[in-house]
Order: structure tokens, then sequence, then C-alpha cells
């Protein structure tokens, strides 16, 4: 048990970090063999382990610090990054890990972990925890962008309610890195609904107009049946439900 303090402090680890601390490969292998057996830590999967609870028999490392340590750029995103952040209306069982590594998803402790790919390198940071998560602006930009592949727009909606206050140069920063027109669209249309609650300007508002394109687009999949309910949002040439923030006091399902 000489190193398992120090596994405890690790909380997740692979076992290129227990070479670090044993010095050599084969003392490295012999104590992953004999804790594991011993139940004093667990392999999550390929590389990766975490240390157990002696007190409550549970992984020391959680959903977040486990994402954080899948590959040496991955970071938690999307919903799982408003779920840290204390700004989710629901807990999933799943987290949603932002990484240009190829991994395949899996499972570990009930908590399914699924790979995005990122499009943007930017607005990721470490917390004092070390744990890699997207910041907030670019959380928003990332859900605005995918919401329907990730919990739809409902729950995105219900999230942004409980977002107390976003910066304008950051949203403004991620957006010109997606450089995508229709994304603009979306975003600008969605966060007007909540300009006063994010204290933002109207020249974020004007500067996403100044990017929209002639053609008409659709908020989400024109294929989707509640889409032949959409109106236009003829500033945004957008079409759309006509009151977005009906849809969450109705509770009508919006999963794309």
């Amino acid at each position: 048990m000489k190193y398992l303090n120090k596994l405890y402090e690790l909380g997740c680890f692979t076992r290129q970090d227990v070479v670090a601390l044993t010095g050599n490969s084969q003392a490295a292998h012999s104590l992953l063999h004999d804790y594991i057996n011993a139940g004093y830590i667990e392999r999550i999967r390929r590389d990766l382990y975490t240390a157990i609870s002696l007190e409550t028999k549970q992984p020391v490392a959680n959903r977040f610090m486990i994402a954080s340590h899948i590959a040496e750029d991955a970071c938690v995103s999307f919903h799982s990054a408003f779920e840290y952040y204390g700004y989710a209306n629901q807990v999933f069982y799943e987290v949603y890990v932002t990484t240009v590594s190829r991994f395949t998803d899996f499972v570990y402790d009930g908590i399914t972990f699924k790979k995005i790919s990122p499009r943007i390198d930017s607005g990721v940071i470490t917390t004092n925890t070390g744990i890699r998560i997207t910041d907030l602006e670019r959380t928003v930009i990332d859900s605005i962008y995918g919401f329907e592949k990730v919990g739809g727009l409902e729950e995105l909606l219900r999230c942004l309610m409980l977002v107390p206050s976003l910066r304008t140069d950051k949203l403004i920063s991620y957006l010109d890195d997606y450089g995508l027109a229709i994304l603009f669209q979306k975003t600008g249309f969605i966060l007007m609904q909540f300009a006063k609650q994010f204290s933002l300007p109207s020249s974020f508002f004007e500067y996403c107009m100044s990017k929209v394109q002639k053609s008409k687009k659709y908020l989400y999949a024109e294929k989707d049946t509640l889409a032949k309910q959409f109106v236009l949002h003829e500033d945004w040439q957008l079409y759309a439900p006509k009151n977005l923030k009906s849809i969450i006091n109705k509770g009508v399902d919006l999963d794309g």
C-alpha cells in the first residue's frame, strides 16, 4: 500500500503515471496487478484507472475527472459542461467528451462517455481540480450548434434559463472561430430571447445579423414534423417557433 495515498490524490491515472511513481515499468505492472486484485484500484478502460475509496467502495474519480483523462486534449463539453457549472435542467447518464483523439464510446459506473470531435480549439479551461472543460460561452455556442444531437432544444433553453450572464467578446470570438452563417443566425435568434438576462448589448445582435445570408434557414431539421409549425423571423431569415420560451412553458418535446 506504499503508493495508495498518492493514487488517491491522483484520483484518475494512466499506466505511465504509475511508472512515474514506481520508477520502472516492471514495478508499475506488478503494482497495477496487485492493487486491482486487492480492490484498491479499478480499470476504467484501456490504460485508464481510478482509485477506489476504502470507506465507500466507490471510485474516487468522478465523471468529469474521468472525461478529462481519456486523452491529453479531452475536455468536458456540451450538456455535461452545463452540468458541471450547475446550469443543467437535468442530469444525464452520459458525459460528452470533446477530443481529436479516437476512442470508442464506453460505459463505466453506469455512465456512458461519448466522443465528440471539436469544430474549434479555443475556449477550453482547466479548473483548480484539474478538470478540462469548455468555458461557459464556448459551451453555449457548441450547444446551439449541436442541440439536435445533444439533449434537444427544450433542454438547451432550460439550461440557458439558469445561466446568469455571458461575455459578449467570448461569444463573438467563438462564433468567428466556427465561421458558420447559420450559427450566427441560430445564436442571435436564441440569445435574443435572453438578452436582458445575459446583459447582451444590441451591438452583439447587430454583429450576428451582419453575418446572416439571404437564404432562409430552419432552426432545426426541416423534415421534423414540428418544423411545420414554424414561422419566418425575417430579421434572422430563420424559420423557428413563434415564441421560444413558450416551448418551455408548454413542455413541448423538441429533441429534433
